[in-house]
């Protein structure tokens, strides 16, 4: 069959599913899963693509093709938690080797285009990787800035980590991001859902 590869590759990449995130659900009921995250923040970045910064330079469609894969690695590498600072030590090496077996299930040349879509992501150098990490940075924050934010008090995430791990990361994207990054610390912190500091 002609298709092979790539029904072995959707069938592998189903296991998106299973990976457990820290942050919960809009509802508080449960922890949702990377392909729930995927799925939202693809509906977000088409949503707030009106307010990206120079967004004639922006391939919406390169985007929301990031979007849709740098989290695959999660089947091999885990979830890794933001602000787990020993937690993150290696990611990069280990989510590449991820990529590369992940990915390498197809042939080229789309196993190389997806690829380097993810390496584009993970260096947030271009407009497209840019605009698709801030995306990526501020989903978690509404999440548990309109929560009860039970993965940030649970681990102690502080308004100095939060700064440093997500501020740059989403205000250069958009000034309305940027001024709904401001929005979203002042309810984390009236709601004590952050340690100040």
């Amino acid at each position: 069959m002609n298709i092979q590869k790539e029904i072995d590759f959707i069938l592998a990449v189903d296991a998106l599913k299973n990976v457990q995130r820290r942050n919960y659900n809009a509802d508080d009921s449960r922890r949702e899963n990377t392909a729930e995250h995927s799925w939202q923040i693809i509906i977000l970045a088409q949503v707030l693509f009106p307010y990206a910064k120079n967004n004639t330079d922006i391939d919406l469609l390169r985007v929301i093709r990031m979007l849709s894969i740098h989290d695959l690695v999660e089947i091999d590498a885990g979830d890794t938690f933001l602000f787990d600072e020993v937690g993150m030590l290696g990611k990069f090496e280990r989510e590449k080797l991820a990529a590369k077996r992940i990915f390498g299930i197809l042939d080229e040349p789309l196993s190389t285009e997806f690829y380097n879509l993810w390496i584009e992501f993970e260096e947030e150098e271009t407009p497209d990787a840019i605009f698709a990490c801030a995306i990526d940075r501020i989903m978690p924050f509404i999440l548990n800035a309109h929560t009860s934010a039970k993965s940030w008090t649970e681990a102690g995430v502080t308004e100095k980590q939060v700064r440093a791990m997500l501020e740059n990361a989403i205000c250069r994207a958009s000034d309305e991001m940027d001024e709904c990054f401001k929005a979203l610390m002042q309810l984390c912190l009236d709601g004590n859902k952050l340690v100040r500091n």
